[in-house]
């Protein structure tokens, strides 16, 4: 006795609705609150003409590799030194997330040469530093290593010797800075002044909402961040910020679509006052993005010029005629922070329910092969072969079909991080990519309920399964039933879409 399609058609839809329940009720809720608009971002002065002035540029510059020793390995650099007499003023670059390659900074750092400024570009080191584990105190340790080779030098003016970071370099030079007095400056570029979880799901949310993409997507990703167990994603930056006293020049650009600008901006003013350190600049750069570059391309307007003229005007630029001038910012949501997944949602459950599912597909083909083995030594029952034929290439549909699944959910993820950084033209093929995903997680959702039904028609129709047909049938059944479970609680059944 077959089961009839309405049937089945009234199954599947139970089952939806209940695998959307559990995407309602138990995740988390991450919906960020449009950030209210505070008036003093909506009347910031012009930056002062002074700052953009035009740089003079000397005629060359000594170029220098150097090898610096660093608590468990070398670090390698350059050194960029102008050749006129006298001592100048001088900086470290500190990068941000990621490999960090010293030649990322060569147009700054040569502008800078040849404005009167000797830098450092270095590579961030490789021991210590991994996507799981970062320690921010050790990055810092490595820049006033630097710092102190700078001082050494006899060109160098060792009451002017700062530190530049950008992006994740943000949480980094101001522990270097609370830490030595031979810091002489500071100069933070989308310095994000969050954590690191509040600043990546803000940047999340944001490039997503660019992307035009829907709402599911955030939520995919928002509840996997909220998994993932890395400690570094909950640093606090205030502590670190709010000791230093050094004077601090800080950029942001009004279309970095990675940095909560304005709350940054929010924070870094109160640790400033909290430090009693009335000696802070800040600027928005107008059409800048996350590197002060317009699209990825030329640096902003007046980036580099105002970053020259103010290291080699100090100590008389430390203190501003305006704290914030620039362009006017506009953040239209919070930061705000992606809660932590229950116990049954985190990262260990989530891949032992991965593995599971492996064993039990891995468990499908090997009892199919030796129900095929045995039946060639052993006089097989011709009905029970008839019925379990259309029950085996079903088994086989689904197992392609959740790996399918995996695989497009990474593939999609990836997606999603390529269009970030460019995100032209990205919308069409994100909105795809997600349809791809969800109407694979609904393809595996019906496969399943209809294997199911075959399954119980078969037992009625009089087959007698064998020990290892029952293990086919519980491994992929059993193991499309818990990815079936955790796609639910990631969204991918959810509704609106």
């Amino acid at each position: 006795m077959r089961t009839g399609r309405g049937t089945l058609s009234v199954a599947a839809g139970l089952v939806l609705v209940a695998l959307a329940t559990v995407g309602y009720v138990l995740p988390p809720a991450f919906d960020p609150p449009p950030l209210k608009v505070d008036p003093a971002f909506q009347a910031i002065a012009p930056q002062p003409a002074s700052e953009v002035r035009p740089v003079v540029s000397v005629a060359s510059v000594r170029r220098q590799e150097i090898s610096v020793a660093a608590e468990g390995q070398r670090l390698e650099g350059t050194l960029r030194a102008p050749m006129t007499p006298g001592r100048h003023p001088a900086m470290v670059f500190v990068s941000g997330s990621g490999n960090g390659s010293r030649t990322e900074f060569t147009p700054q750092a040569e502008f800078l040469a040849k404005a009167g400024v000797v830098t450092i570009a270095f590579d961030k080191r490789t021991i210590g530093y991994n996507f799981r584990e970062r320690d921010f105190g050790l990055l810092a340790d490595d820049a006033l290593r630097m710092v102190e080779y700078l001082r050494t030098l006899p060109e160098v003016d060792p009451t002017r010797v700062g530190i530049w970071g950008v992006s994740e370099g943000g949480w980094v030079i101001p522990i270097a800075a609370a830490k030595s007095t031979a810091v002489g400056f500071v100069v933070l570029v989308s310095s994000p002044n969050v954590s690191p979880l509040r600043q990546v799901a803000w940047a999340l949310n944001e490039q997503l909402l660019r992307l035009r993409a829907p709402v599911g997507a955030r939520d995919l990703l928002t509840r996997a961040m909220g998994g993932v167990g890395f400690n570094f994603l909950r640093y606090d930056a205030m502590p670190a910020l709010s000791q230093i006293k050094q004077p601090v020049l800080a950029f942001y650009g009004t279309t970095d679509p990675s940095i909560p600008f304005v709350e940054s901006t929010k924070a870094l003013i109160t640790a400033m006052d909290k430090a009693g350190n009335d000696d802070y600049t800040i600027r928005f750069m107008a059409d800048g993005d996350h590197a002060m570059r317009v699209h990825g391309g030329p640096f902003t307007k007046g980036y580099l010029e105002t970053l020259a003229n103010w290291i080699t005007g100090l100590p008389a630029t430390a203190k501003p005629a305006v704290h914030m001038a620039g362009a006017t910012p506009v953040q239209r949501f919070e930061a705000s922070d992606v809660p932590e997944a229950p116990w049954y949602a985190g990262g260990t459950m989530l891949g032992l329910t991965i593995c599971l599912a492996a064993v039990g597909y891995v468990a499908g083909p090997v009892a199919a092969v030796l129900v095929r083995l045995r039946g060639r030594g052993h006089l097989t029952v011709e009905s029970n072969a008839r019925l379990w034929r259309p029950i085996r290439r079903r088994l086989v549909r689904i197992a392609w079909t959740s790996l399918g699944l995996l695989a497009s959910v990474v593939a999609f993820i990836a997606l999603l991080v390529m269009f970030s950084i460019n995100q032209a033209g990205a919308w069409p093929a994100v909105l795809a990519g997600w349809l791809v995903v969800r109407l694979l997680a609904v393809l595996m959702l019906i496969q399943e309920v209809t294997a199911v039904a075959a399954f119980v028609s078969a037992l009625r129709e009089g087959m007698e399964p064998s020990r290892w047909q029952h293990v086919a049938v519980a491994g992929v059944l059993g193991g499309t039933g818990l990815l079936m479970v955790a796609a639910a609680y990631y969204g991918l059944f959810s509704f609106p879409w």
